[in-house]
């Protein structure tokens, strides 16, 4: 049987994610799990724009496949049974593997992970933010300074069979403002790899051909101006630059 047009053929809802800030649907395209985010379920947010965060999930794919990585999995605009929104195929997790956790203080492993932070939990015990010390999540930690993600939460990075990354849910990303807000702190002050540099070169190239025209579908010239200067400036430090501005360096909840 051939495979669905995912653009085309009808996209069926499956069940709702309650949990989700926005309407978030589960759907299927053909026998294609697929996730649905309406634009009409978009709740309005103080600062960003009305409607557009399926517009800024589309974008964050587009920097994703500029960057030749794989973070985000494949993400598109269509219309469904509510309207215009953005469609993204559904990633089955591995329930064995945590690429962020909380830990106790005094738990915190000595090699393969990066201590974040330290708080205490509902009771009162200390406890420490950790993620895994891994390529795959450094790339994810150079795309998220790249789009600005600022929402990077530890459930938004699904962990997948092999010791593949993908990120989700970045409808928070691309504003002109510094927003970086990330549980992936881990590196900071650390130098970037030749791999990561030469994926930060693609990006920057892509926006003077087709990933710019792409973008600018979806972004205003503002944001994608933006993109361009956060590029540059972290080519230039070639380091994982620390928090800084008067914003929180974490979303909350953390996960």
């Amino acid at each position: 049987m051939p495979a669905p047009d995912l653009v085309t053929a009808e996209l069926t809802l499956t069940g709702r994610i309650t949990t989700a800030s926005n309407a978030t649907f589960l759907g299927s395209i053909g026998g294609t799990a697929v996730v649905y985010k309406p634009i009409k379920g978009e709740k309005p947010l103080w600062d960003f724009p009305d409607g557009c965060l399926a517009h800024r999930e589309v974008a964050a794919y587009l920097v994703s496949e500029a960057f030749g990585w794989n973070i985000v999995p494949r993400t598109w605009l269509r219309d469904g049974p509510f309207g215009e929104g953005m469609v993204q195929l559904w990633q089955e997790t591995d329930p064995d593997q945590d690429a962020v956790d909380l830990v106790a203080a005094d738990d915190v492993p000595e090699t393969g992970w990066k201590q974040v932070l330290e708080g205490q939990d509902e009771a009162g015990r200390i406890v420490a933010l950790v993620h895994e010390d891994t390529p795959a999540l450094r790339r994810m930690a150079v795309f998220d300074v790249v789009v600005n993600n600022a929402d990077r939460k530890g459930d938004h990075i699904l962990a997948v069979s092999e010791g593949h990354r993908y990120g989700v849910d970045h409808g928070l990303t691309f504003h002109g403002d510094h927003k970086l807000r990330t549980v992936l702190w881990g590196w900071v002050g650390e130098a970037l790899t030749a791999e990561e540099l030469e994926g930060i070169d693609r990006v920057r190239d892509g926006l003077q051909g087709s990933l710019g025209r792409e973008l600018a579908e979806l972004l205003t010239a503002e944001e994608v101006a933006s993109l361009a200067a956060r590029c540059a400036a972290l080519r230039a430090t070639g380091r994982f630059p620390p928090p800084h501005g008067d914003m929180p360096a974490v979303p909350w909840p953390l996960f």
